[in-house]
């Protein structure tokens, strides 16, 4: 795998693992009994947590990458063999 594949799978497992990783742990106002600001919306997260999503996403990409760096280097996994199984 070169650098430029490694940085395009990493950066695609990180924005899928992301955008999973989002609904985790968020709460609206209602359920937390905070007030609303007005002109915000009703079910907008109160502590979104972004920061924390993202530190535990970068990890989560960057153990998968290696895992898919290591199984096309060592050949855990016939990769050509699963897109095309004639070649």
């Amino acid at each position: 795998m070169s650098i430029a594949g490694g940085v395009v799978i990493f950066t695609v497992i990180w924005w899928i693992v992301f955008f999973m990783a989002l609904p985790f742990g968020v709460r609206n106002p209602a359920e937390t009994g905070a007030e609303l600001v007005p002109g915000q919306e009703h079910g907008a997260p109160v502590r979104p947590m972004l920061w924390r999503k993202a530190a535990i996403t970068t990890v989560i990409a960057v153990i998968a990458t290696v895992l898919l760096w290591a199984s096309s280097e060592y050949g855990w996994v016939d990769w050509r063999g699963l897109i095309d199984p004639g070649a």
